[in-house]
């Protein structure tokens, strides 16, 4: 299958003449049709709502474009919370999912009324003394063991280091009653970034025949079913793109299978995309600075592990366009690296590719998400520039680009470094 990107060469470079390389480009109109194609996929459930990972993709102005779009948002930190409650959002608007949080994390989100997602059993009393227990809450469940679909193992929960147990579980919503708890909801990340169709179905039975049995066992009220992440893009040609509405047909028929005869057909379904919503709606733009010809054939970009980490991290594989050269023939072996003095700050290792010249625009896919995210300063590397191609072909600068004085303004060091 044909990668493709959703700008071109002409509309690349006029954007490029008023913002420089490096930048993250994102696409208002596909996160807009993203997000109205999973809402439609899931309108089948009343209670239905999308809480965008905020991890995923943290700028405002994309937090703007999907609460236009219905979506709420999914909270991982302060930072984060802050920012939700900057854009808008309070109340049932806020999932908080964390893990190891600090009491600070869990008072700033009960003043935002936010649905706390708890993800042990120790935090329940924790969070009773540093601020209060909610009349709506949620638990995160790690059933252990392996997570396999069609005998395919797909991850290892019991190796992560998330969640209650299903024991744990039960005991905690005991404990949350206890404590004038009336609400709950069933949270659940289980694999990371499949591509299958059967991934959420599958994923909603084991919950929903859980949230079953938490009902029976304790008499919990559920309210919600979280299926949280998971479902992933296709980042190689060769992959085949989730069919969403197909997702939501299997959960679809999960809850008419389980929760409905349990009498529970009034859960709601939420889930927390970040990767899905946002990673294709977005592209690294960076231009060809630097040729190397020894044991092996590189380009270097005016971009680094620092803009981009997943390639250096996980060996990630993003596809690469050459802007106006998308026809030619690939017969140029390349490593495509950045500056950093480190030999894994390579966005791809003997890839095939067009031949490519100095100044040529090179384009990397698929970094809506996790992308400008887990940017650092490393080799005093500065984070680049965040740019929206609006629905009408304008270009709006949504971050600038961070600048020397960003990066010295942290040291209480008179003097030195006012000239910057």
């Amino acid at each position: 299958m044909e990668k493709r990107l959703f700008v071109n060469k002409e509309q690349l470079e006029n954007i490029v003449k008023e913002f420089p390389t490096p930048f993250h480009l994102y696409d208002e109109k596909g996160i807009r049709e993203r997000a109205r194609a999973l809402q439609k996929a899931f309108a089948w459930n009343p209670g239905f709502r999308e809480y965008f990972a905020v991890k995923a993709t943290p700028n405002p102005f994309i937090l703007k474009i999907l609460q236009e779009e219905g979506c709420g948002v999914d909270c991982s930190s302060l930072t984060e919370l802050m920012m939700a409650e900057a854009c808008g959002f309070s109340g049932a608007d806020i999932m908080f999912s964390s893990n190891d949080t600090p009491a600070e994390d869990f008072r700033y989100a009960r003043k935002l009324n936010a649905t706390i997602n708890l993800d042990d059993l120790t935090h329940v009393d924790f969070l009773k003394k540093v601020a209060s227990v909610p009349r709506l809450i949620s638990c995160r469940l790690n059933p252990g063991g392996y997570f396999s679909i069609a005998n395919n193992i797909m991850d290892n929960p019991g190796d992560a280091k998330y969640g209650f147990t299903k024991e744990q579980m039960m005991e905690g919503y005991r404990r949350l009653m206890e404590l004038g708890a009336e609400e709950f909801g069933i949270h659940a990340f289980l694999a990371s970034n499949t591509t299958t169709n059967d991934y959420y179905p599958t994923l909603a039975r084991i919950l929903f025949q859980f949230a079953v049995e938490l009902k029976e066992k304790t008499g919990a009220h559920i309210s919600f079913v979280n299926l949280s992440g998971g479902v992933g893009i296709p980042y190689r040609p060769d992959q085949e793109p989730v069919d969403i509405a197909q997702v939501g047909e299997g959960v679809r028929r999960a809850y008419e299978e389980i929760l409905v005869p349990a009498g529970m057909g009034g859960v709601a379904i939420y889930t927390e995309l970040g990767r899905y919503m946002l990673g294709p709606n977005g592209c690294l733009v960076t231009t060809a600075i630097h040729e190397k010809h020894i044991y092996k054939e590189y380009i270097g970009l005016d971009a680094c592990a620092a803009n981009l980490m997943r390639p250096a991290m996980y060996g990630a594989y993003h596809h690469i366009t050459v802007m106006g050269k998308e026809n030619a023939p690939c017969d140029h072996k390349y490593d495509v690296t950045g500056g950093l003095c480190e030999n894994n700050d390579k966005f791809a290792v003997d890839r095939m590719l067009p031949k490519i010249d100095i100044g040529d625009l090179v384009v990397l896919h698929d970094t809506g998400a996790h992308g400008f995210a887990m940017g650092y300063n490393y080799n005093g590397k500065l984070r680049s520039a965040e740019v929206l191609l609006c629905e009408d072909g304008s270009a709006k600068l949504i971050r600038r680009a961070e600048t020397p004085k960003d990066y010295f303004a942290t040291f209480d060091f008179t003097g030195l470094f006012d000239r910057y």
